[in-house]
């Protein structure tokens, strides 16, 4: 059984795939197209057993220091579905990277939402929105307000990650509602929920705060099959 602080690492991928939040976040084998990390593995030689490219396994995972991968840590190291390797196609993705992210970080892929399940969200906090979702440079929105301000679940769901295992989201919390949606709450002063706790939609879930940024804000995100969508689609208006 994985210890607390491995479980808080394994689940530092949240910014890479909800799956592999999820595989790591408990303690059943991971599915078929992804590797736990073991004591002693190094990248290059998970990309070697796996027949694929270090570059490839960086790009999916979204690591942004392929020499500090963690034990626990789950890890695509198969292509995801519509996605090619470097084995097959380095040139192609080298280019289309570089295009989509000209700081050098890999941009994740498009999701096509036209045929997703709808899901109604209530706010997660009171606030002045002050940065909203552009699927590059801001894979959610922030919401400020006082510290201490609550933060509620913005669908029922149950908790999959409460910790500060992830950095620069400071205190965390990870819901998951369904098979498709999670949704994210970063920078919170406090944590009141735990793992595996079940919440309502509406329920005060943390308090607002700055930890790992450097003021006081709610960083909301709302993820669907594992990519990062605009939450502002199923949010009332305000």
């Amino acid at each position: 059984m994985l210890t607390t602080r491995m479980r808080r690492l394994a689940c530092a991928p949240l910014v890479a795939t909800v799956v592999a939040v999820l595989a790591a976040c408990g303690s059943a084998p991971v599915g078929p197209g992804f590797y736990r990390v073991e004591r002693g593995d190094t990248l290059t030689k998970i990309a070697r057993d796996n027949r694929q490219s270090v570059s490839s396994i960086t790009r999916w995972n979204n690591l942004p220091n392929p020499d500090a991968i963690e034990v626990g840590q789950v890890l695509r190291v198969a292509p995801p579905a519509g996605a090619a390797s470097a084995t097959t196609s380095t040139a192609s993705a080298r280019s289309r990277s570089s295009a989509a992210a000209p700081n050098g970080a890999a941009a994740e892929a498009p999701v096509n939402v036209a045929n997703a399940p709808p899901i109604s969200l209530v706010w997660p906090a009171a606030g002045t929105v002050i940065r909203r979702f552009d699927g590059k440079n801001s894979k959610g929105i922030d919401i400020a307000d006082t510290a201490g301000t609550p933060v509620v679940a913005a669908a029922s769901g149950t908790v999959v990650y409460a910790g500060n295992g992830l950095r620069g989201y400071g205190n965390l919390l990870i819901i998951k509602h369904n098979a498709d949606y999670l949704t994210a709450y970063a920078h919170n002063r406090s944590l009141l929920v735990k793992e595996g706790q079940a919440v309502q939609q509406g329920q005060k879930i943390a308090e607002m705060g700055d930890t790992d940024n450097d003021r006081v804000m709610l960083h909301f995100e709302l993820r669907y099959d594992g990519r990062s969508i605009d939450p502002s689609h199923s949010l009332p208006p305000r």
